[in-house]
């Protein structure tokens, strides 16, 4: 709870100091720092697994799609990418929020390694997320939706012919996570996977939902000003 609740903070505090992260030379001191940070937790990651002989390409790869939004958000924000932020805004919130919300880090808790690394890659997702919606001004549109949807799926495809190839299990398409998660409440293998693409439009739309809802207050308000002849 500590965790999340500093996670919070810290993204408030991005809101409220926007204005000042939009300055030239601050803002691209934020962007580098943030991208620095998440490819060196990640490094961290792979140096630990290597160290404790648990590294496996079966296991290991950044291939999860938090995995692939942290590779993604540091190319984002180094290039102030716009089709990378429609990628991460919906991959990397919808990831990285169930992940901080239902834990998965197994014997690893505070104060270990995993456990500052779970919660630092996960919320730096986000914050990448966060600053370029609230510093560059990036937001999603309903069409961004259905560009994600389909890259996700031709993604998922790639992944089923590599878990094939080395006896993996990433984006949990070939059998549920052992320690339990939201999946259990989708039905058993592969049905749960039907599932999970209507659960992937719901949860685009709910994330999308903030804007779309400005959008249409924002053409009643305009409506409302136009004069009457």
């Amino acid at each position: 709870m500590t965790a999340l609740i500093t996670l919070f903070t810290i993204y408030l505090l991005l809101y409220l100091f926007r204005a000042l992260f939009k300055q030239t030379t601050i803002n691209n001191y934020a962007r580098f720092t943030l991208a620095l940070l998440l490819i060196a937790q990640e490094l961290f990651l792979n140096i630990w697994h290597i160290a404790n002989g648990t590294w496996s390409v079966a296991t290991s790869l950044p291939l999860h799609l938090c995995g692939v939004a942290i590779i993604l958000s540091a190319v984002m924000l180094i290039n102030n990418n716009y089709k990378l932020y429609e990628l991460n805004y919906f991959w990397g919130l919808g990831g990285a929020i169930q992940a901080l919300l239902t834990p998965d880090i197994g014997i690893y808790s505070f104060p270990h390694f995993r456990y500052f690394q779970f919660f630092i890659s996960h919320g730096l997702i986000i914050m990448a997320c966060l600053y370029m919606t609230f510093v560059t001004g990036y937001r999603p549109t309903q069409r961004s939706i259905w560009k994600v949807f389909a890259v996700t799926n031709i993604y998922m495809v790639f992944i089923a012919g590599f878990n094939w190839l080395t006896g993996g299990n990433y984006l949990f398409i070939c059998h549920k996570p052992v320690g339990g998660s939201l999946l259990d409440f989708m039905g058993p293998w592969p049905w749960y996977i039907i599932t999970l693409e209507f659960v992937a439009v719901i949860s685009f739309y709910i994330y999308y939902a903030p804007f779309g809802i400005g959008d249409i207050i924002k053409r009643t308000r305009q409506k409302s000003q136009i004069p009457v002849s």
